[in-house]
């Protein structure tokens, strides 16, 4: 009896333990990360409002894109290192360089300053994730290399909350993008702390954060909504597969005609200024933020997304940086807005719906684009946000952005 009781004591006294150390270490982590990505968010907030302002920036794309190239090697990084590197370490334990933070943080600024298409978020995965694993590593616990993964993924996670305000959907996406089918139950605490703290330190020092309002009482949750929901999720999961073809496509394809850093990511400059002055607007350089609300109050070009989609993928495929998931938003939205009045569907309803359904055909992040539809819109339409999470999500196969996110569990049983 004696002997249990102990057992019981020393069990509770290891929790204790181990919760106390993890909400310090976490509450570090959100705080750094939270000034960080706060002034990373102001940055490129401020950036984007000179852009608009000196239209002219835009002819200089290919010399930032040149200090890009020279930054990068400068610091001994290749120039395709991205997010797929960050997940690969989480899961490796391998070292993150830490050099990717400042890299990252001064060449998603410049992209966005000249014009450049891509979202942050991207950006935010890798910068968190190097900030979290270099202070996973000064520690000193008895699994050393346990400790870091999980502050790199503390890390992600809070800097995603930081810059987008959403830190449920920041905890919950790092734990489930690295192995699809596996959730790191073991991460929760420590990342939705990091996350909390993080977003709360970025409003308390004045970030920006992502807002897209989605008008209340468009259409009723009915069982013809439900289909009408079901055949968008079609549409989507079927956009989230061309969305990474053409991602993946477009950068093997530059890497292989232009081998050279700065002569591809000149080329890609160039190409871009080609495409902003044929398309005759500046739309789709940037983020696009302004056109994700546009379209979720009912309007959008009928071309929008299949141009941004254009924009990004030379944008990227190029060596700029920043990252895919506000364009996947922006595509999303956009071809919702569009093909929702089609099926019977209110177009504002059917912009959430397609930015969530083709962000979670993408990255194969269920549980976070569910996080994501509530913290962003509420709950008032979460039924069709389920319906169409779980058919973009069936019917997106095992495509993904990450090349390094790995299937644990199919999609598909092998006997069905």
């Amino acid at each position: 009896m004696q002997m249990k009781l102990k057992q019981a004591l020393n069990s509770i006294w290891d929790y204790a333990r181990r919760f106390v150390k993890w909400l310090a270490m976490a509450c570090l982590i959100g705080s750094i990360c939270g000034v960080v990505g706060g002034l990373f968010a102001m940055a490129v907030e401020w950036v984007t409002h000179v852009r608009g302002e000196n239209g002219w920036l835009l002819y200089l794309l290919p010399v930032g894109g040149l200090l890009i190239a020279g930054l990068y090697r400068l610091m001994q990084l290749p120039l395709n290192i991205g997010t797929d590197r960050i997940i690969e370490t989480v899961r490796s334990q391998d070292r993150v360089p830490i050099l990717m933070a400042p890299a990252i943080f001064a060449s998603t600024v410049v992209t966005h300053l000249l014009g450049g298409s891509a979202g942050r978020e991207g950006a935010a995965l890798q910068l968190g994730g190097s900030i979290g694993a270099a202070l996973g590593s000064i520690t000193r616990p008895d699994r050393r290399n346990d400790v870091q993964r999980i502050c790199q993924l503390c890390g992600m996670a809070a800097l995603f909350a930081a810059l987008f305000g959403t830190p449920m959907t920041a905890a919950v996406f790092v734990l489930e993008i690295v192995e699809v089918g596996l959730f790191n139950t073991r991460g929760l605490l420590p990342c939705m702390v990091s996350a909390v703290t993080a977003s709360l330190v970025a409003k308390l020092i004045g970030a920006p954060a992502e807002a897209f309002p989605l008008a209340a009482g468009l259409a009723p949750v009915n069982a013809l909504t439900a289909l009408q929901t079901a055949g968008l999720g079609i549409v989507f999961a079927v956009m989230a597969i061309l969305f990474c073809i053409v991602m993946h496509t477009s950068g093997k394809w530059m890497r292989r005609w232009l081998p050279n850093d700065f002569v591809r990511v000149a080329v890609g400059g160039l190409a871009v200024i080609a495409l902003t002055l044929l398309v005759g607007c500046r739309d789709y350089n940037g983020g696009g933020a302004h056109t994700i609300v546009e379209a979720l109050a009912g309007h959008a070009k009928p071309e929008a997304f299949a141009l941004k989609l254009l924009f990004t993928a030379v944008t990227l495929s190029a060596g700029y940086k920043g990252g895919e998931i506000v364009p996947s938003f922006f595509v999303g939205s956009t071809l919702g807005c569009v093909v929702a009045p089609l099926m019977g569907m209110p177009a504002g309803l059917g912009a959430g719906l397609g930015l969530v359904g083709v962000f979670c055909g993408v990255t194969n992040a269920p549980l976070a684009s569910l996080m994501l539809s509530i913290e962003l819109f509420g709950s008032e339409y979460l039924p069709l946000f389920g319906i169409v999470v779980a058919v973009s999500f069936m019917l997106s196969g095992h495509f993904s952005l990450y090349h390094s996110q790995r299937f644990i569990q199919r999609k598909l049983g092998e006997n069905e």
